[in-house]
């Protein structure tokens, strides 16, 4: 696997964004750009990738395509089509995003709309069209899974892809967001080796993090956290993933604010790897 992540840091342009990358030891990356980006900058990027031997493994969308707002929900669809169209032509191979919320509490929230048979149907009929219009030829338009979105398990991730029936759209590995219940949290090697013995031919690229459960609330609360502040066997996890997933695949570090904290969970996985004979 390359294991890797968002560079974070403050940088004004891609030479300091080069040196927080060397620094970072990462070798897949999310894409530092998108479809606004002036072409030069663009080419910049992808040549200091290039030139260090760095993936780019996912552009991100991250709009709401069921946005109440009709105007918001055009715009959302029109970037979809932009990031997908951007990752085909320079042979990104994940454009993620999330289905979409006819919820006005935000662009992720979780509202019991999310799953009804209706917004099922339209989930499907928004990945046809963004794939239909865009017609790619290499990238793939992925869904992020959610706790409380489609998809929110393997099983239900891999009735979707067959339902939109489309060779462009694929998965997106995120097995800690759905790990959204104490029966997964409890024996998560078991839901972990069912996620990826589902969904490996049709992944991407994965996100890794790790999750903890407040053992003192009645009412259960899960929450991610980074590597090592919880409760998953990281042994164990990337034995899967080296196992699964092609010697090539993209597995990401996610939501951390600073280069710092981003360096303390890769130190933390690659010293489990390394004395593993894991190759990241």
């Amino acid at each position: 696997m390359l294991l890797g992540g968002t560079v974070s840091g403050e940088y004004s342009g891609p030479e300091e964004w080069e040196q927080l990358l060397i620094r970072s030891r990462f070798k897949a990356v999310t894409a530092p750009f998108n479809m606004y980006t002036p072409r030069k900058e663009t080419e910049a990027y992808l040549d200091i990738c290039d030139r260090h031997g760095v993936m780019i493994a996912e552009i991100g969308v991250w709009k709401n395509l069921f946005d109440p707002d009709p105007a918001a929900a055009a715009e959302a669809l029109a970037y979809a089509e932009g990031q997908l169209a951007l990752a085909d032509e320079l042979g990104i191979a994940c454009c993620v995003n999330i289905a979409g919320t006819d919820s006005a509490a935000g662009w992720d929230a979780a509202d019991p709309s999310n799953f009804t048979d209706e917004t099922y149907e339209r989930i499907i009929r928004s990945i046809r069209e963004i794939i239909d219009r865009v017609s790619p030829k290499s990238a793939f338009y992925c869904l992020e899974p959610m706790p409380w979105m489609i998809p929110d398990s393997p099983g239900n991730y891999l009735q979707l892809i067959r339902d939109v029936n489309r060779p462009q759209f694929a998965a997106h590995m995120d097995f800690v967001n759905m790990i959204n219940c104490p029966r997964r949290y409890l024996a998560p090697e078991k839901f972990i080796e069912e996620c990826f013995g589902e969904l490996a031919p049709f992944i991407k690229s994965t996100h890794i993090k790790d999750s903890r459960m407040h053992p003192t609330n009645l009412t259960t609360i899960l929450e991610e956290c980074s590597p090592g502040e919880g409760t998953l066997d990281f042994v164990k996890i990337l034995k899967i993933l080296d196992e699964k997933l092609p010697t090539d695949a993209p597995v990401l570090l996610e939501h951390m604010t600073t280069f710092e904290e981003y360096e303390k969970a890769y130190d933390y996985l690659a010293k489990i790897a390394e004395k593993n004979g894991i190759s990241i």
